[in-house]
């Protein structure tokens, strides 16, 4: 059988401009990409966003990263269980989470977010997305878009990590705490697996103090002042 090497693809430019999909909907594309912990309300704020933005005639939507997993970035067993893979394919194709897997899970997520974003649609991205390096490859796919950069507006969720820990909506903190008290480790973000906070978001809230009203209004704002949306 025949094998095509990857160097033999090459880039094939649609023929309708960025300007006439911008035009046609009456709005400019952005990635919207919230990270923050686990519980640090990142998913509340995107949602409710949405559904502004919605409303005032926005075309949105929101990539959220546990709905991913069910899909796109679907684990091992999903797969098995949902989609008929054997067991060697599932675990070929599926994503856990570790280092590596939620490395190419942001590195996927950054991808289409790229494409809804040059699309024209207001795309908001919530993902804990741990890893400062991760984050800055998905800015990076943006800006270096083959069409032309793609706005990019990295906001911080930086609630405490003890507000997220009484949240705790899935019980996780609580499963990680147990198992690092037991000497096993689980690899949880904020607990035995870093996160490394931005250095330069554009935008930070933090969902401790503020509402998501507030919070809802601090990021349209920015975006009406950067002039990707209307004021």
């Amino acid at each position: 059988m025949a094998t095509f090497e990857a160097t033999k693809i090459t880039y094939h430019p649609g023929t309708v401009t960025r300007e006439e999909r911008q035009k046609a909907l009456g709005q400019q594309g952005v990635t919207v990409w919230f990270t923050g912990l686990s519980g640090s309300g990142k998913s509340t704020i995107a949602v409710a966003v949405e559904q502004v933005l919605i409303q005032r005639g926005h075309a949105a939507y929101v990539l959220d990263g546990d709905n991913i997993r069910f899909g796109l970035n679907a684990g091992p067993k999903i797969l098995a269980d949902t989609r008929g893979y054997g067991e060697d394919q599932a675990k070929r194709f599926g994503l856990g989470f570790s280092a590596a897997d939620r490395e190419e899970n942001i590195r996927r997520i950054g991808e289409v977010a790229k494409l809804f974003a040059d699309a024209g649609l207001i795309t908001l991205t919530s993902f804990i997305s741990p890893y400062r390096k991760d984050r800055d490859a998905a800015r990076k796919v943006h800006e270096g878009n083959k069409a032309g950069a793609i706005p990019f507006v990295e906001v911080f969720v930086d609630t405490p990590i003890g507000t997220c820990e009484q949240r705790d909506p899935k019980g996780l903190y609580k499963q990680a705490r147990e198992a690092v008290a037991a000497g096993k480790g689980m690899g949880f973000t904020g607990v035995d697996d870093p996160y490394e906070a931005p250095t330069s978001p554009e935008l930070t809230l933090n969902m401790a103090t503020q509402s998501v009203e507030e919070g809802v209004a601090a990021v349209l704002n920015y975006l009406a002042e950067r002039g990707l949306i209307r004021a």
